[in-house]
């Protein structure tokens, strides 16, 4: 009995973990407050609406609209997904600045990303 209690909190606490690890969000949510999401990690599910890339400059832009607004992706990974592509993307959240309380390049710097379709 002593093993499978011990194998329950454990297995519990990784789910703890991997949860805290990136909270799936609204875009809407994250620029309303963007104070609020500042430096965390979030994971958002959208549509592509638009990618930027260039060969041999390590990084590239895409956006995702999740119906409640839109927000850029910036990638330093592979290429950047096709306009159109169902995503889920994880990462941390940044601003470029803030200007008379208005949030000036709202991002997510991308630390992982899966294609849905």
């Amino acid at each position: 009995m002593k093993t499978a209690s011990r194998f329950s909190a454990a297995i519990l606490g990784v789910l703890l973990i991997t949860g805290c690890a990136a909270r799936g969000v609204h875009i809407a949510d994250l620029q309303n407050r963007p104070d609020k999401w500042d430096n965390k990690n979030v994971s958002v599910n959208g549509v592509v609406t638009s990618s930027f890339g260039i060969p041999l400059v390590p990084f590239q832009l895409y956006k995702v609209d999740d119906g409640s607004g839109e927000i850029t992706v910036v990638s330093r990974g592979a290429r950047a997904p096709r306009k159109g592509s169902r995503v889920q993307v994880k990462g941390r959240v940044g601003e470029i600045g803030n200007f008379g309380g208005q949030s000036v390049g709202l991002h997510i710097q991308e630390r992982g990303r899966k294609i849905k379709g």
